[in-house]
């Protein structure tokens, strides 16, 4: 039986609109403007972005939503959260899905949520995701979301530049990229939000997902002419967690080759789990200030939520850990508006709020 490494199956099969997803950016339709708080969208340039080898712009879209106090008092400061969308779609489908502006407008004009800058940059790439990882083939991303982007927003915008008022969420993939980037930057970031994150364990998947497959694609001009989710996730993969700059076209590595496993690639794919480095961070997730961990209780990715929840616990992290009735992708929106703004509303600190 020919074996293949896959890492958190969930990825290809659970990601946002169950498989569903264009394979590109697909031109959405306008967003709706908030009538309280106001949107941006803005570029970004990424220096831990630049030459990277899949050739993807290191200039990054990124939506910004300012609160309704924002233009009305100019000597304002404000707490930020960074939101990282799931793999397959970009920022902007996410933010309309989960109607960011409105639910912010909501939150914050009735007194659900104090008023917070939120930030969501787009990390869609030549595979339909970054994982949000360090890599030269795919651009350093820890960098750029930890440093590059949050100084940007910082020097353009009146935020309070401290982490106990800088947030970081994300779902599915960005889930995934909460908690990597989160658990390295306890500098920059104090409470975390995690929804329904992806890819928190490795594991043998017998019968591969494309993988036979992806060692027959010649080219990346291949991969666009194709349309097999399961290629795309594990190309994107290979990317963040087994580049190799010398292995063109593709300057990665595939955890099999003729079918068989690699057991060098398979060790640098399991060493990218955060359930498995995450003992050596204990240190930094213990300095955050607030940890939110959630996912439907019908989501395939329920067990190795429910496994990073016990292993936080295992090691005291102070942590809230919810399940609710839904899948991978229909509760998100209703989640975001009820829990994750109010979650950062309460924990972060805001310039009228005592330092904790």
């Amino acid at each position: 039986m020919k074996i293949s490494l896959a890492l958190a199956l969930g990825l290809g099969a659970a990601c946002w609109m169950a498989g569903q997803a264009p394979r590109g950016p697909a031109s959405p339709p306008a967003p709706s403007v908030p009538t309280l708080g106001s949107m941006e969208k803005i570029k970004v340039h990424g220096k831990s972005l630049e030459g990277n080898l899949e050739g993807d712009s290191a200039d990054r879209d990124v939506l910004i939503y300012l609160p309704p106090g924002y233009k009305k008092e100019p000597n304002r400061r404000y707490p930020v959260v960074y939101f990282l969308h799931g793999y397959g779609i970009g920022a902007q489908r996410y933010w309309d899905t989960m109607k960011v502006a409105e639910a912010a407008d909501k939150q914050m004009s009735s007194g659900g949520a104090r008023e917070i800058i939120l930030v969501h940059p787009d990390a869609f790439t030549i595979y339909n995701g970054s994982m949000y990882s360090s890599s030269p083939t795919t651009g350093d991303w820890e960098t750029f979301i930890a440093h590059d982007l949050v100084a940007y927003v910082d020097s353009h915008y009146r935020t309070i530049p401290n982490r106990m008022s800088r947030g970081l969420s994300g779902h599915s993939m960005g889930g995934y990229g909460t908690m990597r980037i989160g658990m390295k930057n306890p500098d920059v970031f104090s409470s975390l939000y995690a929804m329904s994150s992806c890819c928190l364990t490795a594991s043998l998947n017998p019968g591969g997902r494309g993988g036979a497959q992806a060692e027959a694609l010649k080219s990346p001009e291949d991969v666009k002419s194709g349309n097999n989710r399961g290629i795309m996730t594990l190309l994107a993969e290979a990317a963040a967690w087994s580049p190799n700059p010398k292995n063109p076209p593709f300057y990665f590595d595939l955890p099999t080759k003729d079918g068989q496993p690699q057991p060098e690639t398979v060790a640098r794919w399991a060493a990218n789990a955060p359930l498995a480095m995450i003992d050596q961070y204990m240190p930094n997730l213990k300095k955050m200030h607030a940890i939110g961990l959630e996912v439907g209780l019908q989501d395939t990715l329920a067990a190795s939520n429910a496994t990073l929840d016990a292993t936080l616990t295992l090691f005291g992290v102070a942590h809230t850990y919810e399940t609710y009735e839904g899948d991978h992708t229909n509760r998100i929106p209703v989640r975001f508006d009820a829990n994750l703004l109010p979650f950062f509303s309460k924990n972060l600190t805001f310039s009228d709020a005592k330092k904790k």
